[in-house]
């Protein structure tokens, strides 16, 4: 969801809007995951929001990781 409402410009047209919010709001869901497994996750989220298809593959890696656990 996040991927699709962002544009690079949202931050005018939304005050005070940034991808950290989003990325918060994609990670709510992993807070009994280990904090240092989240960390990684965050960078690779914040750029899947920004920029779909350039972390994808290591993004569905990680995931796929935290998922064997």
């Amino acid at each position: 969801m996040s991927a699709f409402s962002y544009y690079p410009t949202k931050h005018i047209d939304e005050p005070g809007y940034t991808v950290g919010e989003d990325v918060a709001w994609c990670l709510e869901p992993l807070s009994e995951v280990d904090p240092t497994a989240v960390g990684r996750l965050s960078d690779l989220v914040a750029t899947a929001i920004v920029d779909p298809t350039a972390t994808r593959t290591a993004l569905t890696k990680e995931l796929e990781r935290l998922a064997d656990r």
